[in-house]
Formats: structure tokens, C-alpha cells, sequence
């Protein structure tokens, strides 16, 4: 069997339990990659001029087409629909909790979420902040007033804020840390849950190394997240690292070992279906013993 193929996904964890030698120790024979969506080398050029185009090339698309990793995550929402069309298993026994916000310039007149309505927010298609802005803005307003533009990824949102071609946008992690520290306003927060995704074939007991080795690390974030922010640095894109001080950065995602629930994977799939965010031939939802993985 080769080795386990570990995406980083703009947290600190796995470039710890790499660093510290935790996955070393937990015996896991293992190779590090960047998630495309998230990584420097995805991000696109700065925008030229206003026009933002639809993207409809999201976190759930890449496990449509497969990514090569042999484990990788996503919000739970897209993994869970993933999950159930068979691209992957969901797994079952950890989640994490991500820092999300819709922010918009320091400047504009949007001041409350209700000044949000028909306002184009900028997210990611069928992707964390997507379902995110839905689920953050539905008290505040009837959902045929939630106006979402399909902005691409984190860091092309990130643009498109700096650029002044959109008015508001939904980040996460890092870059929920760059909009706070330039001054941009968050309007409403959005945190939401992360999950994993692991293809057929990988090796359970290979995966349960890889947490141990991220709960590890998760502690030493919880102790003192000041000593290891250096390593957002290895995410952002060049552009984006020069306009901030990432030793005022967050601990960002924080890893929750608690069971991924029947009753959660059955609640979020009919929320998902509720709001029509897939066609009905893509939002059938398999059976939890099928989808997810977990401890018995």
C-alpha cells in the first residue's frame, strides 16, 4: 500500500503534527499536499476591473471528479452530500469548527444583516460558504432576499473584496483573519462545521493515526496558538501575505473529536435538500451506515 496522502487545508494542524513529528509517531507512512482551492498555487491573478463571472466550480465538484488524497475535507455540508453519492465516506468519529463571517468594507452603508437583502454576497458554489451564508442570513430576512454571487474560492473572495467588486463576501479561516485585521466589517457570523471525506480502499486504521497525530496538535494550538501561526504563511498567496501580520492571526479551525451523529447527517441532509442547493437526481441520500464511517 503507498503512502497516506494527507491535503493541508489552510489550518494549522497537519503542518504541526508534520513539523512536531506527530504523524511520525502515530506510524503513519505519509505524504503532505495542498488542497487546490484553499493553496498559493490555486489562487487566480487580482481582478481587472468589476466584472466577476459565476464559478460554479466548488468543493463539492472536486469529489465529483475525485481528489488525490486519501483523506480531505470540506464543510460537512458537501461532504455529507458527497458522502451519500458514493464519492468517499464521510468520517464519522471528529469534526471541526470553523470562524466564518460575511464582511463588507469598512466604508459601506451596510451596517446589520437586514441591509444584506438583495446584495449580491460573494461566496463559494455548493462549498462551506455557500450553505454558510444561507444558514447565517435565513433569521434575518425571507430566502427569496438572500443574494448569492458564486465568487470562487477563499482567496479570489479575498480579491474581490480588496477590489471593490463586491460589496459583501463570506470567508472563513484565513482569510476571515485578513478582512478583520484590514478593517473590513463583519456584518453576521457564520461559523460553520467541517468534515472529513475518504476515498474506497483507504486503510481505517491509517486514518485513526492521522487523528491521533492532529489531536496532538490541536493541544498544543489550544495551549499557545501564538507559536505556530508562521505556518499560515505557507498557504496564503504572496499578495495577500504582504498585506498582513499573521502573528495576529487566530487559532482558526479547531478540531472536535465527537461523533458525526445519524441524527446530524440525517437533519443537515434535509436542510440541504430544503433549500434546493442540489437537483433532486444529486440530493438522494444513502443510508448512514453506507456514508459514514465511524467507531462501533
Amino acid at each position: 500500500m503507498g503512502k497516506f496522502v494527507v491535503n493541508t487545508h489552510g489550518r494549522l494542524q497537519e503542518w504541526i503534527a508534520d513539523a512536531k513529528g506527530y504523524f511520525r509517531d502515530a506510524g503513519l507512512d505519509y505524504a503532505l499536499t495542498q488542497h487546490i482551492l484553499l493553496t498559493k498555487q490555486a489562487a487566480q491573478k487580482p481582478l481587472e476591473g468589476n466584472a466577476v463571472p459565476d464559478n460554479l466550480q466548488g468543493a463539492y465538484q472536486t469529489y465529483e471528479k475525485g481528489r488525490d488524497a486519501s483523506i480531505s475535507c470540506a464543510c460537512h455540508w458537501t461532504v455529507n452530500m458527497a458522502a451519500s453519492a458514493n464519492h468517499g465516506r464521510l468520517w464519522g468519529e471528529a469534526y471541526s469548527i470553523s470562524p466564518c463571517g460575511i464582511f463588507v468594507p469598512e466604508g459601506a452603508s451596510i451596517r446589520k444583516p437586514e441591509d444584506l437583502a438583495g446584495i449580491n454576497v460573494h461566496v463559494g458554489y455548493q462549498s462551506g460558504s455557500h450553505y454558510a451564508t444561507i444558514q447565517a442570513l435565513e433569521p434575518f430576512m425571507p430566502a427569496d432576499q438572500i443574494a448569492l454571487k458564486f465568487g470562487g474560492g477563499p482567496s479570489d473572495r479575498v480579491d474581490q473584496l480588496l477590489s471593490g467588486s463586491a460589496q459583501a463576501a463570506t470567508v472563513f479561516g484565513m482569510q476571515y483573519y485578513i478582512m478583520e485585521q484590514l478593517g473590513y466589517r463583519k456584518i453576521v457570523d457564520a461559523t460553520f462545521m467541517i468534515a472529513a471525506l475518504i476515498p474506497d480502499g483507504v486503510d481505517v486504521a491509517d486514518v485513526r493515526k492521522y487523528y491521533a497525530a492532529l489531536r496532538r496538535a490541536q493541544a498544543d494550538i489550544d495551549r499557545m496558538h501564538q507559536s505556530y501561526t508562521h505556518f499560515y504563511l505557507h498557504e496564503l498567496p504572496d499578495r495577500h501575505a504582504k498585506l498582513v501580520d499573521v502573528r495576529r492571526f487566530g487559532p482558526g479551525e479547531r478540531i472536535v473529536f465527537e461523533p458525526y451523529t445519524r441524527e446530524l447527517y440525517e437533519s443537515t441532509h434535509k436542510w440541504v435538500e430544503e433549500r434546493h442547493i442540489f437537483p433532486p437526481e444529486k440530493a438522494v441520500q444513502g443510508r448512514y451506515e453506507d456514508a459514514v464511517v465511524c467507531a462501533t
